[in-house]
């Protein structure tokens, strides 16, 4: 369902007190023109982070512009509540199991440095759906797909990158291999340890700095921040620090904030608001902390986990004169939508000799009149487990004897539970022996997942190999 603006926040206030080797390509028409387009994407930002989203605590004027001048998504979801497998999702369409990178290779949650495993360069990227419309495409960011040379974005559809490739809290650590935090220009690395302080700043600039050298051009700018990231105390220029709110966590922020002002500001004064497309969002929602730092109310729960905190995560999408302004979209999409969405805008070709489970979602950014969700049933996993599934309204958190938890590898039973995601966003009623027919009707969705994607000691059978290289090195500065 497509709404005002209004009926949003009218929406939001209740609800916070009781949202093979060489692909086959088949192409679309071609478009008369190519848009640009720009996803900002934060690391564990919180649904209820940003003031258009109910936060209290933060100053966000230049994200809540954006959304009073676009859309705002209530419904839109990571495939993970963690770092890596969100991004694979976001480069490939696919879910994290399809690719295989929903777990790390040591058997983690996320890939770490100097792992041997990383995303399959046979995977096709969103990158590379663009570079075949003749984009320039940039990643500037946090990578966390792979940190060996066949893995790192110029080897995956990327013009240029700039960036960490991979947490910026996995830092040199005693009784481990990994080496001071890298910061990496293309392949080398220019700095380390890399001052963590000045990467929302040094991100914002080289991204600008990209975009008006491709001003004649089009072009895609992947922005994903490092911030508010995963370490206890959240890092922020000295014209920031100290400045919020909401301690070291705010500060961060309102750097994001002014960072996607910067952006906006940029693509105006150079002609080009009408021509591009501005996607904002986040990986995944914020994890709990103690004392809380990030927020994901009106949701339950934290990132890290399948509640709704921890993979519903705030997006706006702007799009002057292509997106209607003000409005909001209360129907389900995923980070695996911009793939084929941005390959249809941009009259690109979509891999079609492998399973691509994202959507063109133009009729619902449009504000087409009718559109509803593509989807029939979105599952969500944690690591190697399927533990819940949403179809329309309702969301079943599945019955499992040995329910997986807070990657310690400790485990706890589950019975079935059922929630009315629209009347109950904070999911304090469980209907599941109200509605019998609805728990049987979602079981039977999940097993088509679980043939599909696979489940704990079960592989799917559509799924595809990660990649791997034998002896991982070292990202190191060299002289």
């Amino acid at each position: 369902m497509i709404t005002s603006r209004r009926h949003f926040l009218g929406r939001t206030l209740l609800l916070g007190l009781g949202c093979a080797n060489v692909p086959i390509f088949t192409a679309s028409a071609v478009s008369d023109s190519r848009p640009n387009f720009i996803v900002i994407l934060c690391d564990n930002l919180g649904y209820g982070d940003v003031v258009c989203f109910g936060s209290e605590l933060h100053r966000t004027p230049n994200i809540d512009r954006m959304a009073a001048e676009g859309m705002q998504f209530t419904d839109f979801y990571a495939t993970s509540g963690v770092c890596t497998p969100s991004r694979a999702s976001l480069m490939t369409g696919c879910y994290p199991r399809r690719v295989n990178m929903h777990v790390a290779g040591d058997g983690g949650a996320v890939l770490r440095p100097v792992s041997k495993k990383g995303l399959n360069p046979k995977e096709v990227t969103i990158a590379e759906v663009l570079k075949s419309r003749g984009y320039a495409t940039a990643c500037i960011g946090k990578w966390h797909l792979g940190d060996q040379l066949p893995f790192l974005p110029r080897r995956q559809g990327f013009d240029y990158y700039l960036g960490i490739p991979y947490s910026d809290d996995m830092t040199q650590r005693q009784g481990r291999d990994w080496p001071p935090l890298p910061l990496m220009e293309n392949e080398k690395v220019i700095e380390a340890p890399a001052d963590r302080n000045l990467l929302t700043k040094r991100y914002t600039d080289k991204a600008i700095e990209f975009i008006t050298a491709n001003k004649n051009r089009p072009f895609f700018v992947y922005l994903p921040h490092a911030m508010p990231g995963s370490t206890r105390a959240p890092f922020a220029s000295k014209e920031f620090r100290g400045k919020s709110a909401n301690g070291p966590w705010g500060d961060s922020v309102e750097e994001l904030d002014w960072s996607t002002g910067e952006i906006l500001r940029t693509i105006k004064q150079l002609g080009l608001d009408e021509r591009t497309l501005v996607i904002w969002a986040s990986d995944n929602g914020a994890p709990r902390r103690n004392p809380p730092q990030g927020l994901n109310l009106p949701l339950v729960g934290w990132g890290y986990t399948t509640a709704e905190g921890g993979q519903r995560v705030p997006c706006i999408m702007r799009w002057p004169g292509r997106i209607p302004a003000g409005t909001t979209c209360s129907e389900l999409c995923t980070m695996m939508d911009l793939l084929p969405t941005f390959a249809r805008l941009a009259g690109a070709g979509i891999p079609k000799d492998r399973i691509i489970d994202g959507h063109d979602i133009r009729p619902l950014i449009t504000g087409k009149a009718g559109a509803k969700s593509p989807y029939a049933a979105f599952y969500y996993y944690y690591m190697e487990q399927l533990q819940a599934v949403r179809s329309g309204k309702w969301k079943l958190y599945l019955p499992l004897e040995a329910k997986w938890q807070n990657f310690s590898g400790r485990t706890k039973p589950s019975h079935a539970e059922l929630y009315d995601l629209e009347a109950d966003l904070g999911e304090t009623r469980n209907l599941a022996n109200e509605h019998p027919d609805v728990v049987t009707r979602l079981l039977a969705l999940v097993e088509k997942a679980r043939e599909d994607l696979g489940d704990v000691d079960r592989p799917g059978k559509n799924q595809r190999p990660a990649g791997f290289v034998a002896e991982p090195t070292p990202r190191n500065l060299r002289q």
